[in-house]
């Protein structure tokens, strides 16, 4: 990309910092749609705003070169949406690609498999994150994991169960209490849920409007 194109990806960086001060962390997902030579001009760029950590800088199947460019920078390099098994997060980390992994519990195999990928990570001290974008499900999933590892950081969550569960999950000062009733600790709410259902539905697909080619979200 042209100076100009990493110039602007900068100063938006810079407009977020300035708004929320220094004692918010950003992370800045790359999702995998940089070029290898632009994400090793912007992870340089960008390390004056001091990220929380960079994610996805390349194609996360591209750990060799994901692992040469973690070694240009002292910021933290995350990943692991895409990867689904063990042995993926176990190259990840021989490598040293990556010092924050974010293994998807829906994905991954489950609250187990996850805790087995949270053992390798601390093994090699890296953190876990746990990717979802799913729901509260999901999410009540990721926090047992949480709450039963030392090296976790952070968790990703969309959705908190708002015309989903009895008790919907609530955010405190930016922590989530963890549930403590059976199970996952959460009961689904069915005369809500109930309300919501329709039509057998189908996904209409993610096309790039311009040419009709399939893309990611």
């Amino acid at each position: 990309e042209t100076p100009g194109f990493v110039n602007r990806v900068v100063e938006r960086i810079e407009a977020v910092r300035a708004a929320v001060g220094n004692e918010i962390d950003i992370a800045i997902d790359f999702h995998g749609a940089i070029s290898p030579q632009t994400a090793g001009l912007l992870i340089k760029a960008l390390e004056p705003v001091q990220p929380m950590f960079y994610e996805e800088i390349v194609q996360c199947q591209n750990i060799d070169v994901m692992a040469d460019l973690a070694r240009k920078t002292h910021i933290p390099i995350a990943t692991g949406e895409r990867l689904f098994t063990k042995w993926a997060f176990r190259e990840l980390l021989e490598k040293r690609a990556a010092s924050i992994l974010q293994p998807d519990l829906s994905h991954a195999g489950g609250i187990f498999e996850t805790r087995l990928i949270a053992g390798m990570a601390e093994a090699y001290y890296a953190a876990i994150a746990p990717h979802c974008p799913l729901g509260p499900i999901s999410l009540a999933a990721g926090l047992q994991v949480d709450a039963a590892i030392p090296n976790f950081l952070a968790q990703e969550q969309v959705h908190l169960g708002e015309g989903y569960l009895k008790e919907p999950f609530v955010v405190q000062d930016g922590y989530i209490p963890l549930p403590e009733k059976p199970g996952l600790g959460i009961e689904l709410d069915d005369e809500a849920i109930a309300e919501k259902m329709g039509p057998a539905w189908r996904h209409p697909g993610l096309f790039h409007p311009d040419d009709g080619a399939a893309i990611d979200h």
